[in-house]
Formats: structure tokens, C-alpha cells, sequence
């Protein structure tokens, strides 16, 4: 069954914090009498709305703290949104929460495996949950401990696994009931080249057979090569929405050139933008101008005699090509890693 995401101003305000590293358990110190009671409020969500269609693998990129797990959450019942509405397929997620679960497999940030079971356990548990027959699971726990090679270690303990067969063990876990929908909540990160490449062939493979993967990410290559669409969000607001080609086109110019100057005179500026070629300028603060042009390298030796004919100095360059990273730099004057 093919079934997509939708989601309507999608809005989340956070107003407990969270808990503090080392104080899980003790008591909060009184507040004096009197005194104005702390508040906290965050807003991680602010009117989000995607459409995802069936069979399509879909990328939400964005910084951390950008809302993207927020999203994730929400979708899969285990965050309830402030405002706004959400559906997997027919199902409205808040509304019918248990035929939602039965659609979907969600493999989170970090892994949450059970250490007191072996991986072939953490499998077959799994599709216990989810009604399979003990020849049905065990099959297709076989099946995924091979595809993710894992057979070796099917009956160990998981003490000794390595942070990347965790994250495959997590990642076939959440297939084992063959949901329609998968999300992948920074499957990345932190793993081997090695393994980031069987994930993504993972990845592949599974959506080749009609299934709706959601994927969050701060990785542009990562988003590049595998999503069909891409959504790049920034405080919990999506800012710009297509396929990855459609993205990097719509940057003026596609190339951004970073320059640091010993001063930048208005004339530097203005002599900047009306070189061949430059479609755009922009200080970024402190001698810095980001440049926007259809061309690289080229553009330095102009940009050399230009600044020695304002009367200053270049300092550095970076020339970034057509790629997302430009994409959320030209919308927020930031960079995506910052």
C-alpha cells in the first residue's frame, strides 16, 4: 500500500524545559516568596505544512534545533502539536494514533535498543508487537539480519555493537513489520563512510518497492543524492521547498564567493556588483562580502584589482558551488553547519 504524509500550520510551543543534565531526580531549589514565577517558551514548530507523496523519499534539512525532529515527532504520535493538523494517508495522526503506528516504522535520532536482548531478539519482539506469526517474524528477522550483515552477531548480546550496527539494527527493526512509511531521523550521523553507504542503499532499495520515506538531516550531500524532495527548514519554518536540482537552480548565480577584506568601502561594493557575471552582493559584517555569480575562480583576479582599487586588501576567499548549503546561506546569511 502506497500511502503519503500530509501536514497542515503545523505549530509547536514548548513551555517545559527540559531535564537538566545531572539534576534528573532531585528536587528544584524553592522559589523565594514573592518572587515572579521563570518562564520558558520555546517555538519549535511555526505553521509547517508539507504534502509528501506516496512512494516519494522526502528530505527535511535544516541546522539542528531547526524543528525537524519536532516534525518527526508529531508525525509519528509521540509529540502532540500545539496547533495544526497532521495525516498519514487517511488517518489523522492525533485522531486514530493506533491504525497510524500500524503504517509506520520510525528509527530515531538515537538509538533506543533494548540491551538486555540479542539482535535477532530485538527483531522478533518487534514483530510480535505488531501481530506477525512466530514463522513470519523469524523469517523476515533472517531476511534483515542478512541485507544489513548482521548474521554473524544475530545471537549476540548488543554490549558490544558498534554505533553503526546499532543504527542498523535500528533501521531493520523498524522495517520488520514492512511499514509503508519509514522515517529516518538523522540516520547519518556520526556513522562510518562505509556503513553511510550501505544505508543509503538501504534506503533505495526499500523505497524502489513503493514505500514513503521521510528523512531528516543536516547533510546536504546526503539530502542531494537521495531525496526526491527536499524541504530546508530554520526556527521551525520551512524556507524553501522542491526537488534538490529545482533548489540549487533558484540561487542567484549558483556560485557564492566569500571574501574577506581589510575594509570594504562602498566602492568595493559597487564595483563588486557590476563585474560580468555577479548577479548579487551582500556584507555578511566584519570586511565581508558574500558574492553571488555564475562563475568561481575566474571572478578572483577582477576581484583582487577591484579591492586594490578601493583602496583594500583581500584577505580570504571561499568559493562554494551550486549546492543547498548556498541555498540556506542566501536565505538566512548563515551557513547550514553554523
Amino acid at each position: 500500500m502506497r500511502v503519503g504524509i500530509r501536514t497542515d500550520s503545523l505549530r509547536k510551543v514548548f513551555t517545559t524545559p527540559p531535564p537538566v543534565g545531572g539534576q534528573v531526580g532531585r528536587p528544584f531549589a524553592p522559589r523565594r516568596k514573592g518572587a515572579p514565577k521563570p518562564t520558558y517558551t520555546v517555538v519549535a514548530l511555526d505553521g509547517v505544512s508539507l504534502d509528501v507523496e506516496p512512494g516519494e523519499i522526502f528530505g527535511l534539512l535544516g541546522p539542528n534545533g531547526a524543528g525537524k525532529s519536532t516534525t518527526v515527532g508529531i508525525l509519528t504520535t509521540r509529540v502532540r502539536p500545539t496547533s495544526g493538523q497532521a495525516w498519514i494517508g487517511d488517518f489523522n495522526v492525533w485522531e486514530r494514533r493506533v491504525e497510524v503506528k500500524r503504517l509506520i516504522g520510525v528509527v530515531p535520532q538515537r538509538p533506543n535498543l533494548d540491551f538486555a536482548l540479542t539482535a535477532r531478539e530485538v527483531l522478533t519482539f518487534h514483530g510480535a508487537y505488531f501481530g506477525l506469526s512466530a514463522a513470519d517474524r523469524h523469517a523476515r528477522a533472517d531476511q534483515l539480519l542478512d541485507r544489513f550483515k548482521l548474521t554473524d552477531r544475530a545471537n549476540h548480546m548488543l554490549f558490544g555493537f558498534s554505533g553503526g550496527m546499532m543504527q542498523r539494527l535500528s533501521i531493520a527493526r523498524a522495517m520488520m513489520h514492512d511499514p509503508s512509511v519509514l522515517f529516518l531521523d538523522e540516520p547519518s550521523a556520526g556513522l562510518d563512510p562505509q556503513t553511510r553507504l550501505l544505508l543509503s542503499e538501504m534506503i533505495l532499495d526499500y523505497n524502489a518497492r513503493g514505500k514513503t520515506i521521510l528523512l531528516t538531516t543536516h547533510n546536504m550531500e546526503e539530502a542531494d543524492s537521495l531525496c526526491h524532495r527536499v524541504a530546508i527548514v530554520d526556527h521551525g519554518k520551512v524556507i524553501a521547498l522542491g526537488t534538490p536540482k529545482e533548489l540549487k537552480r533558484s540561487i542567484p548565480g549558483g556560485y557564492v564567493l566569500r571574501l574577506h577584506f581589510a575594509a570594504t568601502p562602498p566602492a568595493l561594493a559597487d564595483a563588486l556588483r557590476a563585474m560580468p557575471g555577479v548577479t548579487e552582493t551582500r556584507p555578511a559584517g566584519d570586511g565581508r562580502l558574500d558574492v553571488y555569480a555564475d562563475r568561481g575562480g575566474t571572478l578572483i583576479p577582477g576581484i583582487v584589482a577591484a579591492a586594490d582599487a578601493a583602496g583594500t586588501a583581500i584577505q580570504d576567499v571561499h568559493i562554494l558551488e551550486p549546492s543547498l548549503e548556498n541555498l540556506f546561506l542566501h536565505h538566512t546569511g548563515r551557513s547550514l553547519r553554523e
